[in-house]
């Protein structure tokens, strides 16, 4: 058996973290896992940490900590320690599981929107028989997607069998099969001139924030639509509203806030045009996610490179 290693999980709560310890019992033994009050009552002891949104100045108090691993697609929580030890890798939890996942929920709203779901769920919750014609097939609507890193290729390949007409946008071109490639901030008004569907999987980074605004919605065609399951800091919530409101917009489905959860009192909830959901899109199981922690570790302790490696120079 191999040396003792210990990894403290901050990611889920106590319910959570009995999860996480059976996972990782059956996938590594000699690995242990302690919660996270109790790591920070053995600092001496943390060899790697599992983490959603550690507080401030508690992974610097780990002297021997190697690996930061995220248990999210995403490391924005992680990046907001002032204290966060900055020589230490962060590996972010983007594995395919998580890009299958992404790719489902992206397709599901985007039918959504086509099929007018949020019409035939109010009639439904009024017992209300409402027919009408939806009047698009999917080769009708164009979708371009805001991002083509895992997440954002995979929906575009998904959509794309559907039979919708998928265009790309991106910091650098890319080159997908029947994805037609735009690139830069100088090429963003003419990929938005021609999308139907509007889908943000971009990563969350200082030049992304609130890139879906009044400005930016109003280059889309009218009655265009908007899916928002990228991060909360993408869109302006209230700008989306606005453009719901005057029929800019003809329809959103939105997975993710800023910040979260959404407010019981905000108006987006029983918007006639807006499906809400509560940051599911694309999270996979805890299974999931031990399983790569696990073989990313084995890999580090055999001198292999860690896959899916936070890069502060891009920001993701």
């Amino acid at each position: 058996m191999a040396d003792r290693r210990v990894m403290a999980v901050k990611s889920g709560g106590e319910a959570g973290f009995a999860e996480w310890r059976d996972c990782f019992a059956a996938l590594d033994p000699s690995l242990e896992l302690l919660y996270w009050d109790e790591a920070l009552r053995r600092p001496a002891e943390i060899d790697y940490a599992l983490v959603w949104d550690p507080e401030p100045g508690a992974l610097a108090r780990f002297p021997r900590l190697r690996v930061i691993f995220g248990s999210g697609a995403g490391v924005d929580g992680i990046l907001l320690d002032p204290d966060l030890p900055r020589h230490l890798p962060i590996v972010r939890m983007a594995i395919p599981e998580a890009a299958q996942r992404m790719g489902e929920f992206c397709c599901w709203a985007v039918l959504s929107l086509l099929k007018e779901a949020r019409r035939l769920a109010i009639a439904q919750s009024k017992g209300e028989w409402d027919y009408f014609e939806p009047p698009y097939r999917a080769e009708m609507r164009s979708v371009g997607v805001l991002g083509l890193g895992a997440m954002g290729t995979r929906s575009a390949e998904m959509l794309r069998a559907l039979g919708f007409p998928v265009l790309g946008w991106s910091r650098t071109r890319k080159t997908l099969p029947g994805v037609e490639s735009f690139a830069g901030a100088a090429e963003l008004p003419a990929f938005l001139a021609r999308t139907d569907i509007l889908v943000c999987l971009l990563p969350a980074t200082p030049e992304t924030r609130h890139i879906v605004r009044a400005e930016t919605l109003a280059m889309l065609p009218p009655g265009a639509a908007y899916v928002g399951i990228g991060r909360g800091s993408h869109h302006v919530l209230e700008d989306v509203l606005a453009a719901l409101d005057g029929g800019r917009l003809s329809g959103a489905v939105l997975d993710v806030f800023e910040p979260e959860p959404l407010p019981a009192s905000h108006p987006l909830w029983r918007h006639p045009r807006a499906i809400v959901t509560p940051h599911v899109a694309s999270l996979p199981t805890r299974a999931e996610r031990a399983g790569f922690v696990a073989r990313a570790i084995a890999a580090f302790e055999r001198g292999e490179p860690l896959p899916n490696l936070f890069d502060p120079a891009r920001g993701y």
